[in-house]
């Protein structure tokens, strides 16, 4: 049986990463993938937050070409939006009623752009981020990176959101951008009492038989601090699954191994 991992939100600590790789069996001591037949899934976040973005994702695409096809894969989080809207915007207007100071580049420093992911990224790593999907089914789990319905905008399938979603990010409307960008920050939709509810829906719209996400940081939900996370947190009636651990907080880059559910519901 293979196995399947999901991490997310590494925020530009590539060494937390390799770490929890390494520790997880799926890298050896040199960083290399060992993973043999196990897949690894990335739930988005790069960059922003922490120092080295653009090293993170350089590491993960050279684990890529390490793997076997399709062994890896990536899901678009929020700052990947936020860092390729910085970089095709910049500081442009953000045409809205009545506010005038909505830019890419202000979310981007609100939200800890880092200059040094902006001064280093080529087109060609642009390019590659702009083909990857937004959803994802593996092993009865729904992979997304923020915890929220508003996916369901794009479509009503996993194909058409994740075909939707490419569409509009290789427009040049920053009004679309924008809205990609308010939609993927978006949270909590699957906490407090109708959570359960929520995620159910959402499954049966979908498919899979538990959501996996990261985004929000498990530490914040628990009510602890980061530092002293051991792992994810599984809540909404055993519904959703977070995996951030806030490692730009001090938290560890959780590497969390997902349990293999019933097949996908049709």
């Amino acid at each position: 049986m293979t196995a399947v991992y999901a991490v997310s939100d590494i925020h530009g600590h590539p060494e937390k990463l390799t770490a929890s790789l390494q520790e997880a069996g799926l890298t050896d001591a040199d960083g290399n993938w060992s993973g043999q037949d196990a897949r690894l899934w990335f739930l988005g976040d790069f960059f922003d937050r922490g120092p080295d973005g653009i090293g993170v994702l350089r590491y993960v695409r050279g684990l890529i070409e390490q793997a076997p096809d399709g062994a890896i894969r990536m899901l678009l989080g929020n700052h990947e939006i936020l860092a390729l809207g910085m970089h095709k915007f910049g500081d442009e207007f953000v045409p809205h009623d009545g506010i005038t100071t909505r830019s890419f580049e202000r979310s981007w420093a609100l939200n800890g752009g880092q200059d040094r992911d902006q001064e280093l990224l080529t087109e060609d790593e642009v390019a590659w981020l702009l083909e990857q999907p937004m959803l994802a089914l593996d092993a009865g789990h729904l992979l997304m990176h923020s915890d929220t319905a508003e996916y369901v905008e794009w479509g009503d399938s996993i194909d058409q959101i994740n075909e939707a979603a490419r569409a509009e990010l290789h427009t040049d409307d920053i009004v679309v951008w924008w809205e990609i960008w308010r939609r993927m920050t978006s949270r909590y939709a699957f906490r407090g009492a109708s959570g359960g509810e929520v995620a159910t829906i959402l499954l049966h719209h979908l498919g899979g038989h538990r959501i996996v996400h990261g985004h929000s940081i498990v530490a914040d939900q628990l009510g602890i601090d980061p530092a002293n996370l051991t792992g994810p947190n599984l809540y909404a009636d055993g519904l959703v699954l977070g995996i951030d651990g806030g490692a730009f907080d001090g938290g560890p880059c959780l590497v969390v191994q997902l349990e293999e559910l019933a097949p996908a519901r049709e």
